[in-house]
């Protein structure tokens, strides 16, 4: 594996079992009835901590009401090459959230360092922008993958029609833009 490459990247399932554990464990806290604004929580999950299993953070969202789901990283384990097939150009790095709201189809990134038990809010995908550029709505679940990070969503562009979808982004960086390798793909970049 390149140096480049995040040490939390693993090329095979035996490689992840003998990793270290998680320190933290993210979880979305939102108000059922939508009139808190949501958050996104990091949990102490290291045994030897003094705070092991307590809530050690909490990054706020401007909004209520995105019921947020199965959110994940920009880039994982699954976004590497076969062995020697190189680093992409660029170097892979655990670190941003990017969290689907269902309910409000807004999209949240939020970005892990320098404290990963504060993640702050580098940018909303508004529910307009994901309609107009990827023609869906109602964001479910990330997964991240080869090249980039790939979203199903559960609405078409209206946010009451259908059917919903898959859409690939690679994260370059924090803006969504359109078009990219086929009408499928839409980017983040800056």
């Amino acid at each position: 594996m390149p140096e480049t490459t995040d040490p939390t990247f693993y090329r095979t399932p035996a490689d992840a079992i003998a990793a270290p554990p998680e320190r933290l464990a993210y979880v979305a806290a939102f108000d059922p009835a939508g009139q808190a604004n949501d958050a996104m929580t990091a949990i102490d999950c290291d045994p030897s901590s003094p705070e092991y299993g307590k809530l050690v953070g909490w990054s706020e969202l401007p909004t209520a009401g995105n019921e947020l789901h199965h959110f994940g990283w920009n880039a994982c384990s699954s976004a590497l090459c076969h062995q020697g097939h190189g680093d992409h150009g660029a170097p892979l790095e655990r670190r941003y959230l990017v969290v689907p709201g269902l309910r409000s189809s807004r999209t949240h990134v939020l970005d892990t360092r320098p404290d990963p038990r504060s993640p702050k809010l580098v940018r909303v995908i508004e529910a307009g922008e994901l309609a107009s550029k990827a023609g869906y709505s109602r964001p479910h679940t990330v997964h991240c993958g080869p090249g980039g990070i790939f979203m199903s969503a559960l609405g078409g562009a209206g946010g009451d029609d259908g059917p919903g979808g898959d859409r690939g982004l690679r994260v370059h960086q924090t803006r969504l833009q359109g078009g990219g390798a086929s009408s499928d793909s839409y980017c983040f970049t800056s």
